[in-house]
This record gives structure tokens, sequence and C-alpha cells, in this order.
């Protein structure tokens, strides 16, 4: 299980936000298993430790939220993290 604290669904903003950050593990993981063929009920049963037999709909919103912003971050989210970082 994931020792850092998650929502079920992650901020939606139009840049890379605090909780993108302590998140990109995640993020990562998310896109591997998907590339993978990985199971969902696996992937959110590792990932996030949660019981997808128990929290059926919790768990889905979970995983596909995060997985959505996890392929936004690989596909335009990222170019924030390659700007200079104000002081």
């Amino acid at each position: 299980m994931n020792e850092l604290a998650f929502q079920d669904r992650p901020p939606k903003t139009d840049r890379v936000n605090a909780y993108d950050e302590k998140h990109l593990e995640i993020y990562v993981r998310l896109l591997m298993a998907e590339e993978e063929g990985a199971d969902w009920r696996e992937v959110v049963s590792v990932i996030f430790g949660l019981d997808p037999a128990r929290e059926p709909d919790r768990a889905k919103i979970v995983h596909d939220s995060h997985l959505a912003r996890a392929r936004w971050m690989s596909e335009a989210g990222y170019r924030d993290l390659l700007l200079p970082r104000m002081q």
C-alpha cells in the first residue's frame, strides 16, 4: 500500500499542482500497469490499498481518475515540471 495519502479524485487543474508532484510515482505506476495490461482491480489494490470487492465504486473512481490524470501528465503536464521554479 502506498504510504502517501490520496484523494478519491486528484485535483483537476490546467497546470501541475502540489498533489500531482507528490503523486508522480503513483502516476508512473498506473501508466506502467496499463501498458502491461494489468487488471485494474489488482492495480488499485496494490497501488492504493483498496479492496475492489468491498468498495467497487470507490475503487473504480480512484483508479480511473488517477489514471486519467497520469495520462494528462504524460501528454501535457510534464511540461510544467520542466519550467524553472520561482524562488
